[in-house]
């Protein structure tokens, strides 16, 4: 293939598309298993870090613990479980420094579409940036952005909000100059960005008057240490090549034990919940009310709160919750179905994220263009009958870094079989008689939203998505690189 002005496009190994947590691990993993590949990070944004860059909105912080949440070839240096937006990001700086892989990132260039050619056994991208449209082709394509839209986020059509005189801004666009101090805010929302949000605008020297959580519908509540007491112990006594995987087994295994305890017994850790909510919260409180939400555990994601700030902001009554449906935006606040008005001069629309694979950007293979619906997701990485491509999806019960350590090794050892095996090309081939499931079996709105746009999941392996990281560990790094797949050599002469 050759440009408009006739020139021959750049080609490289693999093309990673992304440099968040997902894209600069990724980079590390090919960088030290196969230096020999050349490859480009290609980053829509001026910077890495990808989610713990853009979200700027009081108190963002993980959701999960950083033991697991950080890489598994460079563990978080800190006993903080739960980190804030800032550290994460300089830990994602300084792995990508680390390991040299922040000189292959090339920031503002937005990959608008992917064409794979069988003839030439490649993909020729379509890279947009300030400078026009450019174009590189490569012989691997790796999407590591994730599946939200990072450009906007989910709104629902409130009845009468452009009556509201006061600020209405979602975390996603959140602006830094935005003055809360001493305001009344409504934070709408019941997810993890909300309960994160509440206690953070009730604290320090600009905190707001007070900080209202309106919620349709509760979610789970679990309060943790925001340190690791065992991380912090060990630390003290054992060096930390020793230390650092003892507390990531330790923190794997209570990931899944809480996972597995809330699905097999969903009436008990309901009411350790519950009884948890209550220890902490006001006498007579409402927890019924405000903390049980009308599924089980895990069914949606659990929230975790360091040090329970939110249920002190509760008790401090810096902040409440109300547990309602909007009828209509005023003037002066919102006015919901049971009649009562919430006062508001911020309202924080925290009600969710779009899904987006793929960036928006269009496949082809061969001129035909792909639809993902019509697709399946081999072993929650790859695409039936598109060669050559690997995308990350965490686990929505974990860790998300956990599930992109395992694909990237999966990669890496995909790419040494190739070479000793001299082939050029795999296309994960889908299976006639393994019955479609959803790809995420997962109740949050922002999936049902989208589940119809999204590859669909299969009823056995390599097709089903684990969502269990023993599982997928033993299957990734151990598991058939065969199965279910169509390899092709190389071509003895690729068209220029």
């Amino acid at each position: 293939m050759s440009t408009a002005d006739g020139a021959t496009p750049e080609h490289l190994d693999v093309v990673i598309v992304g440099a968040g947590l997902s894209g600069i691990g990724t980079a590390c993993h090919l960088t030290t298993e196969h230096p020999q590949r050349s490859f480009a990070i290609l980053e829509a944004r001026d910077d890495l870090g990808g989610t713990w860059s853009l979200f700027r909105y009081p108190g963002i912080r993980s959701d999960s613990d950083m033991h697991t949440l950080g890489f598994r070839f460079r563990p978080w240096p800190d006993s903080v479980a739960l980190a804030d937006g800032p550290s994460i990001l300089q830990y994602v700086r300084d792995t990508a420094a680390e390991y040299g892989v922040d000189s292959h990132i090339r920031f503002g260039r937005r990959v608008t579409a992917a064409a794979w050619s069988s003839a030439e056994q490649r993909w020729t991208l379509t890279v947009s940036s300030a400078a026009g449209d450019e174009f590189v082709t490569c012989s691997w394509l790796l999407w590591c952005s994730g599946y939200y839209r990072y450009d906007q986020g989910y709104t629902p059509d409130f009845p009468g909000i452009e009556n509201f005189g006061g600020t209405v801004v979602h975390p996603q666009l959140w602006d830094p100059e935005l003055d809360y101090a001493g305001k009344k805010v409504v934070v709408i929302g019941s997810g993890a960005t909300a309960v994160t949000l509440v206690p953070a605008m009730t604290q320090g020297e600009g905190r707001a008057a007070h900080v209202t959580q309106l919620q349709r519908t509760p979610s789970y509540v679990l309060a943790i240490g925001r340190t690791d007491p065992v991380a912090e112990t060990l630390s003290r006594w054992l060096p930390a090549r020793i230390a650092d995987p003892i507390v990531r087994a330790k923190n794997i295994a209570q990931l899944i034990a809480l996972y597995q305890i809330s699905q097999r017994f969903p009436g008990f850790m309901k009411g350790v919940l519950r009884k948890q909510a209550a220890a902490q919260l006001p006498e007579g409180y409402e927890v019924d009310t405000h903390f049980n939400p009308p599924y089980n555990p895990w069914d949606q994601r659990m929230c975790m709160v360091p040090n329970g700030d939110l249920f002190k902001a509760i008790k401090r009554g810096d902040a409440d919750i109300v547990t309602d449906t909007i009828e209509t935006f005023t003037e002066h606040g919102i006015r919901l179905r049971s009649g009562q008005e919430l006062e508001a001069d911020i309202v924080v629309t925290a009600t969710g994220l779009n899904l987006q694979m793929f960036g928006g950007a269009t496949l082809t293979v061969d001129d035909e263009p792909v639809k993902l619906p019509d697709t399946m997701a081999y072993k929650g990485m790859m695409l039936s009958g598109v060669p050559n491509l690997v995308f990350m999806i965490g686990y929505t019960n974990a860790s998300w870094t956990l599930k992109v350590d395992l694909v990237a090794e999966y990669f890496c050892r995909l790419l040494g079989w190739m070479d000793a095996h001299g082939k050029a090309v795999a296309t994960p081939e889908r299976d006639p008689a393994v019955e479609e499931r959803p790809l995420l079996d997962f109740e949050a709105g922002y999936v049902q939203r989208s589940i119809h746009e999204l590859p669909r999941g299969g009823d056995r392996k390599p097709w089903a998505l684990a969502m269990n990281y023993a599982i997928d560990a033993v299957a990734l790094r151990r598991g058939s690189l065969e199965e279910g797949m169509r390899f092709e050599p190389e071509r003895a002469t690729i068209p220029a």
